[in-house]
């Protein structure tokens, strides 16, 4: 039976604030829960329906909750429940700045749709890039649905918030810092390194003036066939995925 006190626990983690206060998130779905249990990432407690109460999530959890479909629609942050929901404790993740100079990671400047950044963390798991640096301003990355579009990724790619400005600045200058502009070279033609820091910037601004100082490389996608009328631009989760895809193709 799901208690009056624990639901307000769990809506409460829908804002910002109160999982900051907690350092605590929610997910919810099978896939999602079952790979966060077998990651290193802490369960506090699953609360599931009937379905799944013989399931072996039991074992991999420190309380385990079955209640109605009725009250797990009350606690769900979705429009259709998907039978399983986790509260588990926020990473602590050590912050090591000098890990461009050894690998690639992505850096986001004030990305604000929660499901954007959760793509962006799946496709970085996928191309095996496990640091993202995010501005300030970028969306929380604990933000219940950007939690479910990593679709699990978020047990495995590391997300650091800095003063990204400051941060690519502190880098040493042999640090290639790569960003997508109309005016940079093809990606497809131009030399790419496999380490440093590739921005993606704002749905609708783009990557900001002061991380525009900071960048060594212009680069852009092209469309094709090239000088056609096309779309402004890509949304950033799509170039994400172009962007991490040519690297990967080219620099092993």
């Amino acid at each position: 039976m799901l208690s009056k006190n624990l639901l307000k626990l769990i809506r409460s983690l829908e804002v910002k604030k109160y999982r900051k206060e907690s350092a605590l998130f929610v997910a919810e779905g099978e896939k999602l829960v079952k790979d966060l249990l077998a990651s290193d990432v802490e369960c506090i407690k699953v609360i599931a329906t009937e379905e799944f109460s013989s399931h072996s999530y039991r074992e991999k959890c420190p309380e385990f909750i079955t209640v109605s479909d009725e009250e797990l629609k009350k606690a769900s942050f979705l429009r259709t429940p998907q039978g399983i929901l986790g509260i588990f404790k926020q990473k602590n993740i050590d912050f090591d700045p000098t890990l461009p100079e050894r690998e690639l990671c992505l850096a986001l400047d004030d990305v604000q749709d929660p499901g954007n950044l959760g793509t962006i963390i799946r496709i970085a798991d996928w191309f095996g890039i496990e640091n993202i640096f995010c501005s300030i301003g970028t969306v929380d990355i604990y933000n219940p649905k950007t939690v479910q579009a990593t679709m699990g990724a978020i047990a495995r790619v590391n997300i650091h918030y800095v003063d990204l400005p400051q941060f690519i600045k502190a880098q040493k200058k042999s640090v290639p810092v790569y960003g997508t502009f109309l005016d940079g070279k093809n990606i497809y033609e131009h030399s790419l390194s496999a380490n440093g820091i590739v921005i993606m910037g704002n749905e609708g601004n783009g990557i900001g003036k002061e991380c525009e100082k900071c960048i060594s490389e212009r680069i852009l996608i092209p469309n094709f066939p090239i000088g056609r009328p096309t779309s402004e631009s890509l949304n950033v989760s799509t170039a994400t995925a172009i962007v991490c895809s040519e690297f990967r193709r080219r620099v092993k």
